[in-house]
């Protein structure tokens, strides 16, 4: 079922697309600001724009992992310098934030307190942190930022400093002091604590571009020290292979801890397929068909079964301060208010299953992939928003949620992670037709 939320969208969507159709979509997305990022002066991205009505939400502030999937989007459609700036700006946050990351290599047991991590959610204007309790405990935020500077950075498209190689350093010192791939965190969904393969995933992908890092820039080894310490790639190795030995006993699960965490669907599972290609073959291919078959809805697509996170009616259930707080050390109430099957349907995953398609159809060139990528683009476009929307056309939501029976976008609209994703769906169907 393909539904579209503005009709004047329709005139552009086809089933069977040619490169020149695809290049009419993004002009006339771009002509209509659907890809307006309203970065800040040190190159960094609000996690929304806000307004008067949304400032509750604290979107403003910046989302280490959802800037990076606004910097890799611009770097896959040929916009590397908007990730250069980004990505040394999250590397200027880290050095002046180091002490993080120090104090719980030296004494690894401070972990336990979240405000002792490294925080995950910051003022980008001035690259401080935010004196608020948060749950930063949040492994695949830091992961993110690993993978994205090493990938670039094995690009030839970075040039650190020694201070800025000291800091890369930092990362995998940090993940063995917490053991990672036992780490209890709260994940790609900032809740309840607990070993998340997604999360183990994403680290994985972050070390794994490390060791790449270290191969083939081997003269900067004597920096990869810290107190002694020396990270080889003997010590990469190690780590990995715990995190792959972790990740594989949870999998295809997000968790399997015993009692109300354990949980079988979690569609933060497919950004281990893309970008990070953690995972692939048969355990990847259960994984989309597990996301498709349970949690795939008719406006988007869920979280989890019974994510309470703008469930049915949740303006009128919770006030504007209670809605996005920090629920990490108790859910209970936020639980109390969901019913299942009415779980708030994302906007992030479309474009992200589109692109896993296209992957599989430029590795094999079968058709019905294509026909699957192309799918699941209209899917994300239908969800951009139509004519009644208070915040605009065209824009990407966070989410859809139900209010008075009917989904409706929520106040975070539009979301920039979303937006990223589309920009990246469009460019990996262009590509698709290129090959053909």
């Amino acid at each position: 079922m393909l539904l579209i939320q503005n009709e004047k969208i329709l005139d552009l969507i086809r089933y069977q697309y040619t490169v020149e159709g695809i290049q009419r979509v993004i002009e006339f997305l771009e002509n209509r600001n659907t890809f307006n990022f309203c970065s800040l002066s040190t190159g960094l991205f609000p996690a929304a724009p806000t307004r008067e009505e949304n400032e509750y939400t604290g979107y403003r502030h910046v989302w280490i992992r959802d800037n990076i999937y606004v910097s890799y989007a611009h770097y896959v459609v040929g916009n590397s310098d908007v990730s250069i700036k980004n990505l040394g700006s999250l590397m200027d946050y880290f050095k002046i934030h180091r002490h993080r990351f120090e104090k719980i290599i030296d004494t690894p047991n401070i972990a336990s307190d979240v405000m002792e991590r490294p925080h995950v959610r910051f003022d980008g204007k001035n690259l401080q942190e935010i004196d608020e309790k948060w749950s930063h405990a949040q492994n695949d935020a830091l992961g993110y930022f690993l993978w994205l500077y090493c990938k670039l950075l094995n690009e030839g498209l970075l040039s650190p400093e020694n201070a800025d190689i000291e800091i890369l350093a930092l990362f995998p010192l940090y993940f063995s002091a917490i053991y990672y791939w036992q780490d209890r965190d709260s994940g790609h969904w900032e809740e309840e604590r607990k070993v998340e393969a997604s999360s183990i995933g994403v680290v994985n992908a972050g070390l794994a571009a490390l060791r790449q890092t270290l191969i083939e820039l081997p003269n900067i080894s004597s920096y990869f020290t810290y107190k002694g310490k020396l990270v080889t790639l003997d010590f990469l190795n190690e780590l990995i292979q715990n995190g792959t030995k972790a990740l594989y006993e949870i999998l295809p699960y997000e968790c399997r801890e015993p009692g109300l965490k354990v949980r079988r669907y979690d569609s933060s599972l497919l950004f281990l397929i893309y970008p990070l290609k953690v995972i692939d073959g048969a355990m990847a291919d259960q994984i989309l068909q597990d996301v498709i078959s349970h949690l795939q809805g008719d406006y988007g697509v869920k979280r989890y079964i019974r994510d309470s996170f703008w469930a049915a009616d949740y303006t009128k259930k919770l006030p504007p301060q209670q809605r996005t707080v920090d629920v990490s050390d108790d859910m209970s109430y936020r639980n109390s208010l969901i019913q299942e099957g009415q779980e708030a349907q994302w906007c992030i995953f479309d474009p992200i299953i589109s692109a896993i398609f296209g992957v599989k159809f430029k590795e094999t060139g079968q058709d019905k992939f294509l026909k699957q990528q192309t799918f699941y683009l209209n899917r994300s476009l239908g969800q951009l928003t139509g004519e009644e929307c208070e915040m605009g056309q065209f824009k990407c939501p966070e989410l859809y949620y139900i209010e008075d029976n009917k989904y409706i976008p929520n106040d975070v609209t539009p979301l920039l992670w979303t937006q990223a994703n589309l920009m990246v769906a469009l460019k990996k169907m262009e590509e698709s037709l290129l090959s053909t």
